[in-house]
């Protein structure tokens, strides 16, 4: 981790730098990071991009930079945005990284280059303690579980004495804790104004610094919930901004299809009834009718689910095989709605609570009306329909087939810069594909490559003879290979999966594989606890083997020798049944694109880039790239994804593998 060096003057911190625009001297050799940031390298790339993003800022432009692994695009893109002036919105992929640009980032440039700026951090609600939604759970008392209930004690401690209520700065309570849920508020069941706790909100506390603030560090969801905000008339970020800037922009066009679309759940609709009977708890009396007409709704939610037995996925409306029991399991839970809301009105004029519970009851009544209009008359765009079952759950969901025309209308907004980057944008050198996602066609563009010798630090081995991933037994063979590899790295592995199922049978047989060897090498598999966690317990142990699934193809950064090995089971292509691919494949070959070639392959490309992106996160890192899909030279679109990676060697040799991470144990590694 780079460090301010203390024993360096401190001049600079009294008045503000006097170099304006000139770049290098802030970032380039002996300027001003390079004299007094403790490890800070001068990057050729970092300059360039720095010097292009503060460029189009004061030019109020567009720009899309791709810049690989090492480039240090984050100071590229925060010191332009302390010189530029003006209000400027960074927007990130995860809370993690915005937690880490707000306390340790940001600050460090600010510092460096003097300049008296105001920042702040805004996240979304579940993030902040709510004060009538603690009270409720302490008066209702019904908790999942015992641990729920100490730790609402914890939750209301903090809350007494914390400026923010943020709950990451509360470590004493899991994030995983159920309570978190029933001390938050939503969007759907804010008071607002009418909150007894209005002038203590933590939410518009959080929002007022943000107005105030010259930076403001926010996440992509958030971001785009402003959006909808600001097309509804009451958006507060965005009409004040003169620049944006999105750090892993690679995730824009999938966030943004959440957005621009619309989904309800059942989950939703249970939600309503348990805050409906919370409120009905603070009135003087509560009708028996009610508690009748709620029972009857959650019966029907539930019975909505039930209409599909016990399976789980996503599934195209139009071709259900059931739909005409769909549709009327689907009346019976609006007649349940119905019910409710003619008595909730009765019950509105009693409380502010109640009063949003009645609307809340008719805005989900309004989209099922809308769901299943076959015109889908009233969305913005051509959306597909969908639905995603979960063990308990129904969400009935709206996505575009682009946003390109929507997010262009933002670009439209005037007096302002637009900003994109990532370390994945581009296939082959290429933006087309993220582009035409984006509505960025006359957007300009820059791409600089990692500075890492990946030549003398990495090796990318594809195995041969492994048989197609459709065959059965493609996932034990690719254990096979896995196993002899991780013996020769002695553990210090990411094995990653395309999918739950072949983690899950991978992990059986990994098992078995260790226990007949007797191989003592700890093995952490996601779902036995959180991503942190995990990856803590992997920087610690040394030689551990890391399985994971999606969640850790990207935002994971491991350094060192505790990561010599990456696996990649399949070329990550999305599922061809997915409705929403499916979808947009249809209407890109209707306007006689290739469906495989413009869409799926580029994703694959974009997500692969994101997964090999584990291995190498420092100049002295060194390990081997396994990508086990034959695919990739055996099909002609092969060239294109490998020539996408970083400029590894390549072989398809495994004892020329082995023997590469045998050259990277330690001395102190025990032999097997």
């Amino acid at each position: 981790m780079e460090s301010i060096d203390s024993n360096q003057p401190q001049e600079s911190a009294k008045k503000p730098l006097l170099v304006d625009s000139d770049i290098d001297a802030i970032l380039g050799e002996g300027g001003v990071f390079s004299s007094r940031l403790q490890d800070f390298k001068a990057r050729p790339g970092q300059l360039e991009m720095a010097t292009e993003v503060l460029a189009a800022m004061r030019q109020q432009q567009g720009l899309i930079v791709e810049a690989g692994t090492g480039t240090g695009k984050t100071y590229a893109y925060l010191v332009p945005a302390l010189l530029a002036g003006g209000k400027v919105i960074v927007s990130t992929g995860t809370r993690t990284l915005q937690d880490q640009l707000f306390h340790r980032d940001l600050p460090t440039v600010k510092k460096l280059l003097a300049i008296p700026v105001e920042t702040a951090l805004l996240k979304g609600r579940a993030n902040y303690v709510c004060h009538h939604h603690l009270k409720i759970a302490r008066l209702e008392g019904r908790f999942a579980s015992r641990e729920d209930a100490k730790y609402l004690k914890e939750i209301e401690r903090f809350a007494a004495t914390s400026a923010t209520g943020d709950r990451s700065e509360l470590s004493g309570v899991p994030e995983t804790a159920g309570v978190w849920a029933q001390v938050a508020s939503t969007r759907e069941n804010c008071l607002g104004q009418d909150c007894e706790f209005h002038s203590e909100c933590f939410v518009l506390g959080a929002r007022r610094r943000a107005q105030q603030a010259d930076i403001v560090v926010v996440n992509h969801h958030l971001f785009f919930a402003d959006v909808m905000l600001k097309d509804e008339g009451a958006g507060e970020l965005l009409p004040n901004c003169q620049a944006v800037i999105f750090d892993e922009a690679h995730q824009l066009p999938e966030i943004a299809s959440l957005f621009f679309g619309n989904s309800l759940s059942t989950a939703q609709i249970l939600d309503l009834c348990r805050d409906t009977r919370a409120e009905g708890r603070t009135l003087a009396a509560f009708p028996d009718e009610v508690e009748a007409a709620l029972d009857r709704l959650e019966k029907a939610s539930r019975e909505l689910r039930l209409v599909f037995r016990d399976r789980e996925g996503r599934q195209a409306y139009e071709g259900l095989s059931d739909k005409e029991s769909f549709k009327a399991a689907l009346t019976q839970l609006d007649e349940a709605l119905e019910a409710c809301s003619n008595w909730l009105k009765e019950l509105a004029g009693r409380s502010e609570g109640m009063a949003l519970c009645a609307s809340r009851t008719e805005e989900i009544r309004a989209y099922i009306a809308l769901w299943d209009s076959q015109s889908q008359e009233g969305l913005n765009h051509a959306s597909v329909r969908w639905i995603e079952l979960f063990q308990t759950a129904v969400h009935l969901n709206a996505t575009p087939l682009s946003v390109a025309e929507p997010f262009r209308k933002q670009l439209e907004l005037p007096n302002k810069a637009w900003i994109f980057t990532s370390a994945t944008l581009s296939v082959a050198g290429d933006f087309q594909h993220y582009q035409t996602q984006m509505g960025l066609d006359d957007v300009k563009t820059g791409r600089w490559e990692s500075p890492f010798d990946y030549q003398e630090q990495a090796l990318l081995y594809v195995p041969d003879g492994l048989p197609a991933p459709n065959t059965p037994g493609y996932t034990e063979a690719v254990v096979k290979v896995g196993l002899s590899l991780i013996l020769a790295s002695q553990g210090r592995a990411f094995f990653l999966f395309t999918s739950l199922r072949a983690l899950s049978e991978a992990q059986t047989l990994l098992r078995q594989a260790f226990d007949a060897q007797g191989v003592q090498l700890p093995l952490l598999v996601q779902g036995q606890a959180s991503r942190g966690e995990l990856l803590t317990r992997f920087r610690s142990l040394g030689n551990a083997v890391l399985l994971g699934s999606q969640s850790f193809w990207e935002g994971v950064d491991v350094k060192g020798e505790a990561l010599s090995l990456v696996i990649i089971d399949k070329l990550p292509f999305a599922a061809p049944d997915d409705p929403v691919l499916a979808a947009r494949i249809a209407e890109i070959e209707r306007r006689g694109g290739n469906g495989f070639m413009d869409h799926q392959l580029p994703l694959a490309v974009i997500n692969l880039k994101q997964g090999a992106g584990r291995l190498i996160r420092d100049e002295t890192d060194q390990g081997v790239l396994t990508i086990c899909d034959p695919r990739l030279i055996s099909k002609p679109y092969g060239k294109k994804i490998w020539r996408s990676l970083p400029p590894m060697k390549r072989t398809r040799d495994q004892s020329v593998a082995e023997a590469f991470l045998k050259t990277l144990r330690r001395p102190s590694d025990p032999p097997f």
